[in-house]
């Protein structure tokens, strides 16, 4: 016997991943056929609730069923509730199809994680089903999941406002000035002074320069940086 949703319920997973050069979210397709013939737009991997599981239990099932990925460090951010989440009478239609049962107002419980996008990421990934896409390239979502990644990325500032080694978890062992610059302004939304980032970098006594630089590259070669997490932890 199937377990037994909770129809006012759901979960959104934003997942947030740092390719080196973009910040890409997680997005799963849209299966099934609407009035017009089928769904080919996107949303954030998101399903009802089984009444019988935890709020975390069921993130953790959702993302997996899926998209593959596990074992990622989700973590609640917010609650979605307005009244006109599901105004949309095509979304209503597709989760009322998808999931066989009458459905009114939902309230959603979003959860974030923001990870390496590495080779490692990459394979674990079904691509049939899901595709990370560049964040600003996302185009317009299920439901109000345009909302939600809006309020994730906000939820990313804040968390590496009080923890900065998030940033470097991301980046690969040996990174560049340019890209930690990078990914920061990423973060941060905004452009970043490259002389003064150059400066509080030096600043820093947990990014450690490196002798070695780059190679084969057709610009000037850019130094090495490792993070120091002893370094850093002791520094707070």
């Amino acid at each position: 016997m199937a377990p037994l949703a909770n129809n006012h319920i759901s979960i959104d997973c934003v997942v947030l991943g740092f390719d080196g050069t973009d910040l890409r979210v997680l997005l799963v397709k849209r299966q099934g056929q609407d009035q017009a013939g089928e769904y080919n737009d996107m949303k954030l991997p998101g399903s009802l609730i089984y009444q019988d599981e935890d709020l975390d239990e069921a993130a953790m099932r959702v993302l997996s069923e899926l998209t593959g990925v596990k074992d990622v460090p989700l973590q609640q951010f917010k609650a979605f509730g307005s009244k006109d989440r599901t105004r949309k009478e095509r979304d209503v239609v597709w989760l009322e199809r998808a999931q066989q049962a009458h459905v009114e107002r939902i309230v959603t419980i979003a959860y974030f994680a923001i990870v390496k996008l590495d080779s490692m990421m990459n394979k674990v990934v079904n691509r049939e089903s899901a595709e990370w896409v560049p964040v600003n390239e996302v185009g317009v979502l299920a439901f109000d999941h345009n909302l939600i990644i809006k309020e994730a990325l906000k939820a990313v500032k804040r968390e590496v406002e009080n923890n900065r080694a998030i940033l470097f978890d991301l980046l690969p062992k040996k990174f560049t000035a340019s890209q930690l610059r990078m990914l920061a302004e990423i973060v941060y939304g905004r452009q970043l002074d490259v002389r003064n980032f150059h400066k509080k970098i030096s600043q820093m006594p947990y990014v450690v320069p490196l002798e070695e630089r780059q190679k084969g590259v057709a610009h000037r070669a850019a130094r090495y940086f490792k993070f120091d997490r002893k370094v850093y932890n002791t520094s707070r």
